[in-house]
């Protein structure tokens, strides 16, 4: 696979998704850095995303609900680079209905070379980096040489 540099701007487009048993945590700790995260362009899955709307003041982005297809929806928008981090409390110790869809956003974060947050502590560290709020350089797939090569054989 051939890769290139893209730059990252300075507001960044940050998907925020937590399932059942972590969106608590979630809006808490949105609201623990609302004005950091005010800076940016918000989206979210269903629930989460009109739960924190309503609980901080936020401005979201709002999806559909998860388990119906908001995690595709964020991972299309990742792959579309649209996304620029994930912050996604998830549930390991509860079976999801949904675990397919995870699974494929957090290979699609990891592919197109997005910062993921899967906890408070990893959020935390993402939110605090001199790097939210400013320019990053960062290498992603090639999409137009990858296609070229699929169809030429070269």
């Amino acid at each position: 696979m051939q890769y290139k540099t893209v730059t990252t701007a300075k507001t960044k487009a940050i998907a925020l998704v937590g399932h059942d048993n972590r969106k608590d945590e979630l809006i808490s700790w949105c609201r623990q850095h609302r004005q950091k995260l005010a800076a940016h362009k918000l989206f979210a899955t269903g629930t989460s995303g009109h739960l924190v709307a309503e609980q901080t003041s936020l401005k979201v982005e709002k999806l559909i609900s998860g388990p119906l297809g908001g995690d595709q929806q964020i991972g299309a928008l990742i792959s579309e680079q649209k996304i620029d981090m994930l912050i996604f409390f998830w549930d390991p110790l509860a079976a999801q209905p949904h675990d397919p869809d995870v699974k494929a956003l957090l290979r699609l974060a990891a592919v197109w070379n997005i910062p993921v947050a899967c906890n408070q502590s990893s959020a935390d560290f993402i939110v605090n980096s001199p790097l939210f709020d400013s320019e990053y350089d960062k290498s992603v797939p090639d999409y137009q040489h990858y296609i070229n090569s699929r169809v030429t054989g070269k």
